[in-house]
């Protein structure tokens, strides 16, 4: 009957089947997605692995042959003993042993070769410096002529070893192809102008000296050998960070030479002249080579103070001095500026791009606070970064390139966020070349509450934190770097791509940018990845509107809940019914009552 109570349990219990029904199918759908998604993260948190037992140790096998181990002392290796551990080493006579000299060096990065042109620059400078003294000064006598022999032959050894193992050994670029044939590659240096030079540095003139003596003019071909000089600057030039304290060095000491050599020539000028016969010649007192150094300097600095010349000799040496004085010297100023111009060149930008934005915001009167801030960031990006925008830097760059150094710089970060896990590995590295960096100052903020989000921000260097609460300024969380927000927002659609609560800069904060014009322009090229990120967003936002637990976790509903408790209000009723021992209808719901416990038991 219509309104009876076993209608009304009929109709409750078939909702209640209905409900599981649609509950069972959901649960059924979830499963088949995970299944056929596999990149999909899951709600629930994965099952710990049980330990594993350890495994038992592995009998020990008998040596060979049944050799004892007493007859294998000979073949011991050698340990080191360090803190708690032993590591077992090989003595270095063997590693020098077996060490194989390579084929081919690599004239651009290898760092051995820029050693080995170090020492032969030692050498070519060793003959630069001191054939001039040796020759003008009373320095080189009998008694030590056999150490500066030695040290000669011995430069003489390094040179004829970059000719006859490295120089043949060197790459080369042909056809953009490169060559690392020894055979091409030692017809190469032989065909190379280098190699004609390096034959006239080596030509042996000191046959001569069982002749004339020991003369040291005879080793001037020695000081041609400049162009592994040249070298040698290029590539340390190359591989160090301040390369303009090189160069200011490199000036400085061309300047050294420069007086060097002219007051060798003094000495043999007063040599020529007679020590001490006129007022301008050396007197030959003290110390020949500081005084003849100091009269170089007066003269090529043109700075006077000097005897008047006497004879014609003295007035055309004299002469010539001031020429080459005024000559060498403005180069050298000119080349010094240049080098510390190019070592100022980006605080010099930096300066000019300041000093026109205050003259910028001077003109249209803003206010001191926003100005302050301005100069803020200029000084800390600068600082941070030593440039203010990083795209300049690698505009200049290939293509390739650039995707090398954004994959070094940013692939670890963007690989770990969950909207991007699954899709195609090229598409990620063509989202890393439009990325853009962003310095924010303390307090600023990168997005508001309501706002339309357009940008993904992935945290570099600072700390953000989220508001939210009542007011709008509690914080909720604080990112770190590496963290990543806002993802949601670039394939949201609908009004879902509001932003929810406000982001501020804890501090300075350096952010990376992804538009999301740049992103749909990259997911054209790949349809299936598009896709993917589409039913990632759909569930992403799905579990962000979900009815969150008391813990903060977004809540699972249960196909089959627990039964609530008995009302307390009722129970006292049903015990009171019981007390009285009367027939009434409490009476029957608690006789009821106990046979649903003891069927439930």
């Amino acid at each position: 009957r219509i309104g009876s109570a076993t209608s009304l349990s009929s109709a409750v219990i078939n909702n209640r089947l209905q409900e599981l029904v649609r509950l069972f199918k959901e649960r059924t759908e979830k499963v088949k997605e995970k299944l056929t998604d596999p990149d999909i993260t899951s709600d629930e948190e994965s099952p710990t692995a049980s330990p594993t037992k350890p495994a038992l140790p592995a009998a020990p096998v008998p040596p060979p042959g049944g050799q004892p181990e007493g007859e294998k002392v000979a073949e011991e290796e050698h340990y080191c003993e360090m803190l708690c551990c032993t590591f077992k080493y090989r003595p270095w006579l063997d590693h020098l042993r077996n060490y194989q000299f390579p084929s081919s060096i690599d004239p651009l990065t290898n760092l051995m070769y820029v050693m080995w042109l170090f020492f032969v620059v030692m050498a070519w400078n060793w003959n630069c410096w001191l054939i001039p003294v040796r020759w003008a000064f009373p320095y080189q006598t009998p008694a030590n002529i056999h150490c500066w022999l030695f040290i000669d032959y011995l430069c003489d050894l390094i040179y004829l070893l970059d000719i006859l193992i490295f120089q043949t050994r060197l790459q080369f670029v042909r056809g953009g192809d490169i060559i690392c044939d020894k055979k091409a590659m030692k017809e190469n240096y032989l065909r190379s102008q280098r190699f004609k030079m390096d034959m006239v540095c080596l030509l042996p003139l000191d046959f001569f000296y069982f002749k004339v003596g020991v003369n040291p003019l005879l080793r001037f071909p020695r000081c041609l050998k400049y162009m592994a000089f040249f070298e040698f600057n290029n590539r340390l030039e190359a591989i160090l960070t301040k390369a303009y304290i090189y160069r200011v060095i490199r000036t400085t000491a061309y300047l050294l030479y420069s007086l060097h050599v002219n007051s060798c020539l003094y000495y043999w000028a007063s040599a020529y002249e007679g020590l001490g016969s006129t007022t301008w010649v050396y007197d030959g007192e003290g110390n020949s080579y500081i005084r003849c150094y100091y009269w170089a300097v007066k003269t090529l600095i043109t700075i006077g103070g000097l005897p008047d010349p006497k004879t014609l000799f003295e007035i055309i040496f004299q002469l010539l001095n001031y020429f080459t004085g005024v000559f060498a010297f403005s180069v050298m100023i000119g080349q010094m500026r240049d080098v510390v111009g190019a070592a100022t060149a980006g605080q010099t930008y930096y300066r000019s791009c300041m000093d026109s934005t205050i003259k910028y915001m001077n003109f249209y009167k803003i206010p001191k606070t926003v100005q302050n801030r301005v100069k803020t960031w200029y000084e800390y990006t600068w600082h941070s970064q030593g440039m203010l925008d990083e795209s300049e830097l690698l505009v200049q760059l290939p293509d390739k390139m650039r995707l090398d150094i954004a994959i070094d710089v940013n692939y670890s970060i963007v690989s770990k966020v969950a909207l991007f896990q699954g899709c195609d590995r090229q598409m990620i590295f063509d989202m890393l070349k439009r990325l853009r960096s962003v310095v924010y100052l303390p307090n600023d903020y990168v997005c508001k509450k309501g706002e339309i989000g357009r940008e993904m921000y992935i945290i570099q260097a600072g700390h953000v934190q989220v508001l939210g609460g009542p007011d709008g300024k509690t914080v909720l969380v604080t990112l770190k770097p590496g963290s990543v927000f806002g993802e949601i927002s670039l394939l949201a659609a609908g009004g879902g791509n509001r932003r929810t609560a406000n982001v501020i800069a804890h501090g300075f904060a350096n952010l990376f940018i992804l538009d999301k014009k740049d992103l749909n322009e990259i997911l054209v090229h790949y349809p299936e990845s598009q896709k993917l990120l589409k039913k990632k967003a759909k569930k992403m936002l799905k579990n962000n509107n979900k009815p969150k637990d008391a813990k903060g976790v977004p809540g699972d509903s249960l196909i089959i809940p627990p039964k609530p408790d008995t009302p307390k209000l009722f129970q006292a009723a049903l015990a009171a019914a019981g007390r009285m021992g009367g027939k009434g209808t409490l009476a029957q719901l608690r006789w009821r009552l106990r046979e649903l416990k003891a069927m439930q038991a």
